[in-house]
């Protein structure tokens, strides 16, 4: 027999429903969600499979925010579980609504639904346990901070650039040079006015980009130039307004510069843990996979032995579709399905934009993907060579060995 144990989780407790393979509820249990109370479900459960002679035991909790992280490690690395042949799994809310909606008179209370959980785990059919070992949770944590700090940055740099343009409306249609260098980031930080740049010797303005640059421009001058020739051009503002403008871009250079720096402390800390990883070496021969990608990829997929084969991994990241077929029709325009891991999606679509420009074989197949249909062609083709990516992922990962392109035959001459 098994034993199923269905955990409805909330910040302050977890109500538990023991099931057996019948679908018969055996007991109902309620305990705080901290250490004292998981021990005490963790004693409840083995006592439970003791006494029913189980040979395995599932648990199933739902996915929700942080909540549900503590319990579920807990449950998983205890010892006493693990030589019950235990089984935990975090399962996606919409999976545990959907399935709820089979028994239309049920009412909504945490008992119910941690025996909708636990009902869900006998029917089986769950892909994979979501636990992961700590390597990889701790590297999940970085990449998952590392993805919100990218983001900010984005949002960051596109406010600032706004307020750009209420000072020097012509400085982005005039100037080559990234806005965000080191160089220009610290003149705008000076709070000089468009008359003082405009009136500054070219030769003093570069001399002072090429000491901000650390000599990085190969042409100060023309830079000099070019941002004189934008503050000529740009509109004038009053003093009032121009300060407060001054105020609100320096305090965005400053929050800039700290996600940047921030950046580099997760990068130091992310390549560390992936030194400890196998599958690193192995995803980084692939062209154009670096080590954000794979970081990326890796904490989310973690071991590739909890996924049974390629479909697994690419249902878990939403790069597979849903057939819709009825009698002899069956529909061409189908949907990607939307319960899935958005960050391990995220990261297997960019790496395949960069697989796809540095590999033949890649590259080709996007190009034979893109002329197929006449609408959205560069989305659909990037979505179609990340799933081609997932089948190469897995083998490389489940192989443990490097990439090696496939080399093409010439045919021999006469």
């Amino acid at each position: 027999m098994t034993l199923f144990v269905g955990i409805d989780v909330s910040s302050k407790e977890l109500e538990t429903c023991f099931m057996n393979t019948d679908g018969d509820k055996l007991e109902t249990l309620t305990v705080k969600n901290n250490l004292e109370g998981a021990a005490h479900l963790r004693d409840r459960i083995v006592a439970l499979a003791d006494k029913h002679a189980v040979s395995e035991i599932h648990i199933g909790l739902e996915s929700t925010s942080v909540y549900s992280w503590h319990p579920a490690m807990y449950l998983h690395s205890d010892p006493t579980l693990q030589e019950r042949h235990t089984k935990v799994f975090t399962m996606n809310p919409k999976l545990v609504s959907k399935f709820r909606e089979t028994y239309p008179d049920l009412n909504k209370t945490d008992r119910l639904d941690a025996w909708v959980i636990a009902d869900r785990l006998r029917f089986g059919r769950l892909t994979t346990t979501i636990v992961m070992q700590e390597q990889y949770v701790a590297l999940q944590r970085l990449t998952r901070m590392r993805f919100h700090l990218i983001h900010n940055l984005t949002r960051e740099k596109q406010y600032f650039l706004q307020n750009l343009f209420y000072k020097c409306n012509a400085f982005t249609t005039e100037v080559e040079s990234s806005v965000f260098g080191h160089a220009i980031l610290e003149m705008l930080s000076e709070k000089y006015s468009l008359d003082d740049i405009a009136t500054m010797d070219v030769g003093d303005l570069a001399d002072y980009l090429r000491d901000k640059g650390r000599n990085r421009f190969p042409d100060p001058e023309n830079v000099a130039r070019c941002i004189q020739k934008a503050a000529r051009a740009s509109y004038r503002l009053s003093k009032v307004v121009e300060d407060s403008i001054d105020l609100v871009l320096g305090t965005s250079i400053q929050a800039i510069r700290s996600i940047q720096a921030q950046l580099k402390d997760l990068d130091k800390a992310i390549e560390q843990i992936l030194e400890t990883i196998p599958g690193s070496l192995c995803l980084r021969s692939v062209p154009g996979i670096d080590r954000v990608y794979a970081a990326g990829i890796l904490a989310e997929i973690g071991d590739i032995e909890r996924f049974s084969d390629q479909a697994a991994v690419a249902k878990y990241a939403g790069l597979t579709w849903r057939k819709s077929q009825s009698g002899a029709f069956e529909a061409e325009d189908t949907k990607r399905i939307k319960s899935s891991n958005r960050f391990l999606r995220y990261y297997l679509v960019e790496a395949a934009n960069s697989v796809k420009n540095r590999d033949e074989e890649f590259g080709e197949y996007y190009r034979k993907k893109y002329k197929e249909v006449p609408k959205h062609q560069h989305k659909r083709a990037l979505v179609l060579t990340a799933r081609k990516l997932v089948r190469l992922v897995d083998v490389l990962l489940r192989n443990g060995q490097l990439y090696t392109p496939r080399k093409k035959v010439t045919p021999a001459k006469d």
